[in-house]
């Protein structure tokens, strides 16, 4: 199988790493992919947001099947233009990515399929929700309702924060105002093939900026999988409560969503509500879920594309799996790209860096953004992978480079 990845991030590095490790594979390449990729396979610069050119590498370059990693092209239709010409391609199509890009439709359709969430109000106009915010006298959530990469959200009860977060938000989007949930977060990854759907592990985001959950919301600072306090029982009432009226809901509307839905729940005192929705994997979720898959990746596509998800058994390793990101000095606020980074050669069973924003010059390796590296690793429980993880981080340096010291480590305190 001739596979391209669509995207740059250390989610489609992490892709492109376990499409490698097919038995299956006869051609890798990533679009436009990044430094770290390019040990892996072809690197096609092209404008991934210009749905016809997508299409035509595809056929120039004999390729069979595209991954599509993050939510943009999504939301821009290029799934629906792969697949009109019989192209095979995993993600839903514009219509479904709306469950992503507008928080407006993703909270109208939990609330016509009964699934459990935050009560809202949505908001269009700015002198009714400054109404609104000036009226408030608890914390709440709001939320920009467009695509705003992890960081359009903000929690508070803050009146002035508030209204200058929700009316510079109105300028060019709609906002949502959402009740603030007490618990524990956990994300659901759910594959499905258009009507039927499998559950991988679950995981939890670490999106605070710094130590103890402190600082402004990022696209996330590491991740565990799986969550050790999910247990058997939890798992059961969240599919049952989210993920089977979730797919129902889908498949009702006959959307033939093809993909990953990524389901983020808050896990309150009266049971799970679902938080949001995200149409791809999660960054860094996915790089610490593909290294805990043991079946083949191009298989499991094979039968997304097939609908045969049904009888198809996805294999887990059974590890537990950590992930640390090194980011720039500054991030999540202003940082300096260009930064020249050093990366030392590490052995799999050691671990896995997968490179987040960063591109080659002269064969060396330059920061390209505010998230630059995640580094993975596994173990036979939490602890292990943690510890195993933060020696890795020694493995990359570059002026400025940061990352938080409680990743996992903050829940067996």
């Amino acid at each position: 199988m001739r596979v391209l990845v669509i995207g740059s991030g250390a989610r489609e590095h992490a892709a492109a790493w376990k499409f490698s490790k097919s038995k299956r594979i006869s051609g890798l390449f990533i679009a436009p992919g990044n430094a770290g990729t390019e040990d892996l396979g072809t690197n096609l610069d092209i404008d991934v947001m210009n749905n016809d050119l997508v299409v035509k590498t595809v056929n120039e370059n004999r390729i069979d099947f595209v991954f599509i990693g993050p939510e943009i092209p999504l939301e821009n239709g290029l799934a629906d233009a792969l697949r009109e010409v019989n192209i095979k391609c995993f993600g839903p199509g514009k219509e479904s990515a709306q469950l992503e890009s507008s928080k407006a439709f993703s909270k109208a359709f939990m609330k016509r399929n009964n699934i459990p969430t935050a009560d809202y109000v949505e908001f269009s106009n700015k002198d009714e929700y400054t109404k609104y915010i000036n009226n408030l006298n608890s914390k709440v959530v709001v939320k920009k309702s467009g695509l705003a990469a992890g960081k359009g959200v903000l929690e508070s009860d803050d009146k002035n924060e508030m209204l200058e977060f929700g009316l510079k938000a109105l300028e060019d989007d709609k906002v949502v105002v959402e009740e603030f949930l007490e618990g524990f977060e956990v994300s659901i990854f759910v594959i499905s093939d258009g009507k039927n759907y499998k559950i991988l592990q679950p995981c939890t985001d670490h999106k605070k900026a710094y130590d103890g959950d402190k600082g402004p919301n990022t696209g996330g600072m590491g991740a565990i999988t799986p969550v050790p306090w999910v247990d058997a029982k939890l798992m059961d009432r969240i599919e049952k409560e989210t993920v089977i009226p979730t797919i129902n809901g889908l498949n009702k509307d006959s959307l033939n969503y093809k993909g990953v839905i990524y389901i983020g729940l808050m896990i309150s005192e009266n049971g799970p509500k679902v938080l949001e929705y995200n149409v791809r994997f999660g960054d860094p979720e996915a790089q610490i879920i593909f290294p805990t898959i043991a079946s083949d990746f191009c298989n499991i596509m094979d039968a997304i594309s097939e609908e045969s998800l049904d009888s198809y058994n996805i294999r887990l390793t059974g590890d537990s799996a950590v992930c640390i990101t090194i980011a720039a000095e500054g991030y999540p606020g202003d940082y300096t790209k260009g930064i020249n980074a050093k990366i030392d050669n590490i052995d799999e069973t050691d671990g896995l860096i997968f490179h987040a924003s960063t591109y080659l010059k002269d064969n060396l390796v330059y920061t390209n953004g505010g998230r630059c590296f995640t580094v993975v690793s596994t173990g036979n429980n939490t602890l292990n992978a943690c510890e195993n993880a933060y020696k890795i981080t020694n493995k990359v340096k570059f002026d400025g480079a940061w990352f938080r010291k409680d990743i996992a480590r903050k829940f067996f305190k």
